[in-house]
């Protein structure tokens, strides 16, 4: 027998429990669906235990590479089982605070474990049970890419989901050395991040730098620190061919025409993310993809199902939407709002979105680049400084980056900013706050700051449209 519910939705991470409770804030009933571990990737294998390691490897690198004079390297050892069973018992506390209490005391929220899939236009079954409800929404996320190289499939390889292997078996001894494919975010972050542990370190990207999405002043920007660790980076790569086992991995590839050869104890990889829509049964209630699998919808969030809405990682870049945490929680109650009231009305906003990539120093990025303002049509006036301008950098002796600001030559308005440098990902926020109220040069250059901080980068790079910063008192205008 069917259990009907108010709203089914498939999945249970950020996005679907946003979903949830909005609709049980709306006094409506919802069933989420799991086929691994409640709370989806971001809790259990993507941002929270990549951050409670990344963040373990950079205490030990500055125990080792003290930035002051007069401090001396201290000797601090490294058990790497023991950090991983300690980044376990993190993210099992906080799954436990944060998904399952929240479902145990929830009278209207359910949870049904296994493969769900459409059975119906208007029913998904899991594990036999089905589920029937008026309106449905996908939120099931996104797995690591893995890419169409001769004999991969047939090595073992790790990727960026908690470190796993393409058989689930978590990686749990550190490795004397590390191939990585790919040159994008998560390549990057995992790579120092194995650096700073001791592994030797080689990134493989396909394009002519890494962070190809980005500005070219950033990427540059990064692989100066990367090249400086001693991580080695090699681009324009074409890997044709993969093969190994447990003990040792055989990497061939060409690179400016001419074949290469690597080996290293572990290959990840880190090449992107693909949408988890393969097995849905998706064409059951009539809903479309684009022609890489991700769920087309409009800004309502509504797919060319009229009964099924879509949110997270599994729309991709539709609606101008970001694969991250508090995008797809965002947009997760806005799909239930709009799918729970049967009329819709309440559009997504993708207009600014702040994004952060923990490299050390970090990275923070919201806006245009100077590349997609110019493409859109604005006549851009950019500024980058060195972060060594920064009175609070030079202060703590860490000058590492640089800060570029996107600008609209005509109205001043500020059109993005991109910050490699220390405590980017915080300072970011100060940018996308700008960028949100539409805030000009000038907003920028004049807004008082706290000194010294690193939110200052901001009014240094909107006082350099005006006037030679490097020859500027620290505390003036």
């Amino acid at each position: 027998m069917a259990k009907t519910f108010d709203l089914v939705i498939l999945g249970s991470g950020s996005t679907a429990f946003a979903a949830a409770l909005r609709a049980a804030e709306r006094g409506k009933t919802a069933a989420m669906t799991e086929v691994r571990t409640l709370g989806g990737t971001c809790v259990n294998r993507g941002c929270l235990p990549s951050k409670n390691l990344i963040e373990a490897a950079k205490i030990l690198y500055e125990s080792k590479h003290p930035r002051y004079p007069g401090l001396s390297p201290a000797s601090m050892g490294l058990d790497f089982r023991a950090l991983i069973e300690q980044k376990d018992a993190v993210i099992e506390d906080y799954r436990g605070k944060k998904y399952e209490s929240i479902i145990s005391n929830s009278e209207r929220i359910r949870v049904f474990e296994g493969a769900a899939r459409f059975s119906g236009p208007n029913e998904v079954t899991v594990n036999g049970q089905v589920l029937s409800a008026p309106r449905f929404l996908v939120a099931t996320g996104s797995a690591p890419t893995v890419p169409e190289v001769p004999g991969l499939r047939d090595t073992p390889y790790l990727t960026s989901d908690l470190l796993t292997s393409h058989e689930d078996i978590e990686l749990t001894e550190l490795p004397a050395s590390l191939i990585i494919l790919g040159g994008g975010y998560i390549a990057l972050e995992l790579g120092q991040m194995f650096s700073r542990f001791g592994t030797r370190v080689t990134i493989l990207a396909r394009g002519e730098r890494i962070l190809s999405a980005y500005e070219p002043e950033i990427a540059q920007s990064v692989a100066d620190v990367f090249r400086e660790e001693g991580i080695a980076i090699q681009t324009n790569t074409t890997v044709s061919r993969v093969q190994g086992d447990e003990r040792q991995v055989v990497v061939t590839l060409q690179v400016d025409g001419r074949q290469k050869e690597l080996k290293a104890a572990k290959l990840l990889v880190a090449t992107g993310r693909t949408p988890n829509t393969e097995h849905l049964g998706l064409d059951l209630p009539g809903v479309d993809l684009d022609e890489r699998g991700f769920v087309k919808v409009n800004e309502e969030l509504r797919t060319s199902a009229e009964h099924v809405y879509a949110a997270g990682d599994v729309i991709g870049s539709n609606t101008g939407s970001q694969m991250a945490t508090p995008v797809g929680a965002q947009d997760g109650g806005i799909a239930a709002e709009n799918a729970l009231n049967g009329k819709g009305g309440h559009k997504v906003n993708h207009a600014v979105i702040p994004r952060a990539i923990f490299t050390d120093p970090q990275m923070g990025v919201v806006g245009l680049s100077d590349e997609e303002a110019n493409a859109r049509g604005y006549a851009c006036d950019c500024r980058v400084i060195p972060m060594s301008l920064v009175p609070r950098a030079g202060a703590v002796r860490e000058t590492r980056g640089v800060l570029k600001m996107v600008a609209d030559r005509t109205t001043k308005k500020v059109l993005g900013v991109s910050m490699h440098g220390m405590n980017a990902a915080e300072v970011i926020h100060e940018a996308a706050m700008g960028l949100h109220f539409g805030a000009s040069i000038d907003d920028f250059a004049h807004m008082l700051h706290v000194y010294p901080t690193m939110s200052e980068a901001l009014k240094i790079a909107a006082l350099s449209y005006t006037k030679d910063v490097s020859k500027m008192s620290c505390c003036a205008d």
